[in-house]
């Protein structure tokens, strides 16, 4: 369970998504002349995990702007999403990580207690999803799973990590733009 650390090189690994099997990291960021944000949520029947993803996906356009990209990790089952999502329907790739081992993998921890995943922050948000229409689905993976992120480059060297520290510490499409364009050592 190693950390995400800046200046470090990511191993490539493969993965699902809900319509392809088998494709691979490095050549999913070789895709792309910029970076790849990846943003780690929980599963896609958390309500918080359904707004994280629609806000991303009508911000998606200035995430194409800077010339690279964005991947989501869920610890969801392929043909969970696949149930629930066309293909194309988003304008990225969601990872299918049922088992949680990039998670593992990666050191991103669940919260001790679902208090310990609860702040302001993440009360505001589930009354924004519940604003929107969001409702909970179906309950996959580590109901406390807490959320990361992490920026690389086309050659998955880290220019950017994130833990969060409550469920709704997700950084939104701003703060992806910014580190997807800010100037590294």
């Amino acid at each position: 369970m190693a950390k995400f650390q800046v200046g470090e090189k990511l191993d490539d690994f493969s993965y699902d998504t809900p319509f392809e099997p088998g494709l691979r990291l490095k050549e999913t960021a070789e895709r792309v002349s910029g970076r790849t944000a990846i943003l780690f949520l929980r599963y896609y029947g958390c309500t918080l995990c359904q707004l994280d993803i629609h806000r991303l996906a009508a911000g998606y356009e200035r995430i194409r702007e800077t010339g690279g990209q964005a991947l989501v990790v869920l610890q969801s089952r392929p043909q969970t999403i696949a149930l629930q999502v066309k293909p194309g329907e988003l304008p990225f790739d969601i990872i299918c990580d049922p088992e949680g081992q990039l998670y593992e993998k990666y050191g991103i921890m669940a919260a001790a207690s679902m208090e310990g995943m609860l702040d302001e922050r993440t009360m505001e948000k589930v009354a924004q999803a519940r604003a929107e229409g969001f409702s909970h689905g179906e309950y996959e993976g580590e109901e406390l799973q807490l959320p990361a992120a992490v920026v690389l480059q086309r050659d998955l060297t880290v220019t950017y990590a994130h833990y969060g520290t409550s469920a709704g510490d997700v950084p939104d499409v701003e703060e992806l733009v910014k580190r997807l364009t800010e100037e590294t050592e």
